[in-house]
């Protein structure tokens, strides 16, 4: 199968299918706020078409768009393709603005002006000549150095490619060569093109002095595959649908089973006896006093079991913040298995964002209910809380990202009118729609109704074992839910930092269905534990038992980092620590809300049962 690693390292080339839409990102913010409000209202639908029809007839020009250069083991340490000095066409050369997750993705097509014109071939056609001085020589050893790849587009096909080799001599001394010769071939089924394959030839060592002649070649060739199938050839077949990934989420669904028999087999077994015990009353006296008297456990905290949390308001904004999260991820793989989003340039990026947005209902919502439900008085500072704490965190991250591709001068930098957009969808959309969901959930499902009254003496804790300790439960309640998803999270991270296209989201699906399960499991048992021993602070402990997920995928990326790739330099660590901590957090506050709302929903079952005093 061919993917980008493949090409590059074989020097064999392969494509992906993209789209886009002329969105002005870096035009000034009142054109790109117009343009992102028609957008998101009426073209939306249309973000996974292209901007054109794929149709040509003979003749027709056909454009090659250069895109980025950078190093090969630092995927996100790229530059503008003139950024090194190759042949640069006359005047201004148009360029193609994409969509929002397109820019995001640090992508800038710049129209090369190279004479393709469809089904006519080209044997060898000069596009300039390259005088080479001292600079330009250092620029393009630098790069053959660091194994810079290129990015090409035809048609929104990319085509990745090494700009040079280094070669020993006879004295083994390195002679960089640079690839002179660029040889399309593209083939074609009636007026589309299916495939573009490109080949370097014709390495010329670098000399100051000298001048190259920088060539093309172009050869037409018909083929057979549909348009629809264009796409097929570019994706790992082997990689993702191996018999590990297979058996990695057979072997999850077995946890899944396990698990959950396993908390309904000892836990209604255990509440079921409680609730005998608890519940007889034609004892006699002497038995009713005994039993009393040996009462111990989740029983006796039944009047403070559902006092309001400590910090009310942030455990009410992650929360409904987590809830949006589970909702939005669980829309973007739907969307990404009913779209094949994958085929498109940024169209995960820009869907996740526009889902987001219009998602911020469900996070103000479920904030603003709980918060009601336990008598919180500040109810505006809990919803600008839930508005804002995810965005502020990546915005944080983002900013210092950001500010770090500004200083390397890399296509990773976010433009500022990207900034503008982004910054519109938050306090346009996203932040009325958290309101809007804040006063409903008020109104709606903020009426306290818990089983039992809560007393107005809290109870003193008793001291327990080490292991029966909040943050001990906290610490191991992440390790199932990390073991459920960890081999998908090796696929996950390869198709983002090593180059290949992530497309079986039908395994993602169940992964993620699969972690929700065993979280909410394993968070019961720990709440279950909790509460035996006596401590009713369940609210936070639940939360982070579950959220600890997420900082065992932090130490899978650490180790990810250091076994798994070559990265290096401060580009693209800070890169790849920065977009794994969103990642986390993320995966975090959706973890955490799941654990909570599974925990609140049996708290209030097993509390439901018994006598309340």
């Amino acid at each position: 199968m061919v993917t980008k690693a493949g090409i590059l390292s074989s020097k064999r080339t392969s494509s992906r299918f993209s789209s886009s839409s002329a969105d002005p990102l870096r035009r000034p913010a009142a054109a790109v706020m117009l343009r992102l409000f028609v957008i998101c209202f009426f073209l939306f639908p249309l973000a996974l078409a292209s901007e054109s029809d794929h149709k040509y007839q003979v003749d027709d020009r056909v454009i090659l768009w250069v895109n980025k250069v950078g190093p090969y083991n630092n995927p996100q340490e790229t530059y503008n393709y003139y950024s090194l000095p190759f042949c640069r066409p006359p005047g201004d050369a148009a360029h193609k603005w994409g969509g929002l997750g397109e820019v995001l993705g640090g992508n800038e097509l710049i129209d090369s002006q190279v004479d393709i014109k469809f089904k006519k071939n080209v044997e060898k056609k000069t596009i300039c000549s390259l005088e080479l001085d001292e600079a330009k020589v250092k620029q393009f050893k630098e790069a053959i150095e660091n194994s810079y790849w290129f990015e090409f587009f035809i048609d929104d096909l990319p085509l990745w490619r090494f700009v040079g080799e280094v070669h020993a001599d006879k004295n083994n001394d390195n002679k960089h060569l640079l690839f002179t010769n660029k040889y399309f071939v593209i083939k074609y089924n009636g007026d589309k093109i299916i495939h573009v394959n490109l080949t370097q030839e014709s390495a010329k060592p670098l000399v100051e002095g000298r001048v190259l002649d920088m060539t093309y070649s172009v050869k037409w060739i018909p083929t057979n595959v549909s348009f629809a199938r264009r796409f097929d050839v570019y994706l790992d077949y082997p990689f993702f649908e191996h018999q590990i990934h297979w058996f990695s989420v057979f072997n999850s669904f077995m946890m899944v089973i396990f698990l959950t028999g396993l908390v309904s087999m000892i836990l209604m077994r255990t509440l079921r006896n409680d609730y005998a015990k608890y519940a007889r009353e034609d004892d006699d006296l002497e038995t009713l006093e005994r039993d009393v008297s040996e009462e111990s456990g989740w029983k006796l905290v039944h009047g403070d079991v559902f006092r309001p949390p400590r910090n009310l308001a942030l455990l009410s904004a992650v929360v409904g913040t987590g809830a949006q999260l589970a909702m939005l991820i669980l829309l973007v793989i739907v969307f990404a298995i009913v779209g094949t989003l994958y085929i498109g340039r940024g169209a995960i990026v820009t869907t996740f964002i526009v889902c987001y947005a219009f998602t911020s209902f469900i996070s103000g919502y479920v904030s603003g209910g709980m918060y009601s439900r336990h008598g919180g008085k500040t109810w505006i500072k809990a919803m600008i809380l839930t508005a804002s704490l995810f965005p502020f965190m990546c915005f944080g991250i983002g900013f210092i990202l950001n500010t770090i591709a500004i200083f390397y001068g890399s296509l990773a930098a976010i433009p500022f009118g990207t900034m503008v957009v982004v910054f519109v969808i938050w306090a346009f959309i996203s932040f009325p729609l958290a309101l809007l969901g804040t006063v409903i959930g008020r109104n709606w499902s903020g009426v306290p109704n818990n089983p039992c009254r809560v007393k107005t003496i809290p109870r003193p804790i008793p001291e327990k074992k080490w292991y029966l300790k909040p943050s001990v439960i906290s610490l191991m309640g992440g390790l199932l839910p990390f073991g459920s998803i960890f081999i998908e999270m090796y696929f996950v991270f390869t198709s983002f930092w090593n180059y290949k296209v992530y497309y079986v989201y039908g395994f993602m699906l169940l992964v993620f269905l699969i972690l929700i399960i065993v979280t909410i499991c394993v968070t019961i048992v720990g709440t279950y534990f909790l509460l035996n021993a006596e401590n009713y602070h369940w609210q936070w402990t639940s939360f982070f038992s579950a959220a600890s997920t997420a900082f065992y995928v932090y130490l899978y990326s650490i180790y990810y980092y250091h076994v798994k790739t070559k990265m290096s330099g401060f580009f693209q660590t800070s890169f790849y620590f920065g977009y794994t901590l969103m990642l986390c957090l993320g995966l975090g506050l959706l973890c955490g809300a799941v654990g909570y709302l599974g925990s609140k929903s049996f708290v209030r079952r097993i509390y439901r049962n018994i006598k309340c005093d």
